[in-house]
């Protein structure tokens, strides 16, 4: 991405979208925008990129988790709609981790903390958050965490 806010890289492709006559892509920026607008609207503030890729995050939380009910209700059509969502809100959303990238900040993160238990969890996920925003799936990476200070 240039140096470009990521609302302003998404309102461009909303333009971009329109002038190319992409109805689906330019739905689901739409669907962006009215949240990034809805956050700003909520809690009066002006949204930084660190918001804005939480907010896409959650984004591509929720598809997932419909995705998977449309799939369990065979409703492969509305999954495959979700699927397509995800695609195009992956495209604003930095490269993602490598599975050895996460485990080397897993690792960083667990030496910095001095976390020897399941129960000092919290503060390494803490100074985690941060640095998976937007690049790996929080979730996963919590499984993670868990294993790794349990054993």
């Amino acid at each position: 991405m240039s140096n470009l806010s990521l609302t302003s890289t998404v309102t461009a492709a909303m333009k971009d979208a329109m002038r190319a006559r992409q109805k689906e892509r330019l739905g689901t920026i739409r669907l962006m925008l009215a949240e990034f607008k809805r956050i700003e609207v909520d809690e009066r503030i002006e949204l930084d990129d660190a918001r804005a890729l939480a907010i896409l995050d959650k984004m591509l939380k929720q598809r997932r988790d419909s995705i998977s009910q449309y799939t369990a209700a065979g409703r492969d059509d509305l999954a495959a709609v979700e699927a397509a969502e995800i695609d195009v809100i992956e495209e604003f959303l930095p490269a993602a981790l490598t599975d050895v990238e996460i485990n080397q900040l897993l690792s960083a993160a667990i030496t910095e903390t001095g976390a020897a238990s399941v129960r000092d969890m919290g503060s390494v996920m803490a100074l985690l958050k941060p640095q998976l925003q937007g690049r790996a799936d929080v979730g996963r990476v919590s499984q993670l965490v868990k294993q790794r200070l349990s054993s």
